[in-house]
């Protein structure tokens, strides 16, 4: 199972976790879990996931927090960069 955690400072994580779970599913991917939450609850969270995403500005509050794979997005509502961001994270 692939856990991806979807964080934000401007309260959309729950808009963006609805377009990774759709990104997946186009990636093949059928077994996985998509949480969402603020970037400071992400801090004590993301240990706890594969993959943690976050704005490009953000992603660097969580840098050693996990040993998963941290993407940062330019546009967190951009379904094209989220699905070939994490094509790259899933190979």
């Amino acid at each position: 199972m692939v856990k991806v955690l979807t964080a934000c400072g401007n309260g959309s994580s729950m808009v963006i976790k609805m377009i990774v779970e759709n990104a997946l599913r186009k990636l093949g991917q059928t077994d996985f879990t998509v949480n969402s939450c603020s970037v400071g609850e992400a801090k004590s969270l993301a240990s706890g996931y594969d993959i943690v995403i976050a704005s490009l500005h953000l992603i660097h509050e969580l840098d050693g927090r996990t040993n998963g794979k941290l993407i940062g997005l330019d546009n967190l509502m951009d379904d094209k960069e989220i699905t070939e961001k994490l094509s790259q994270v899933l190979e």
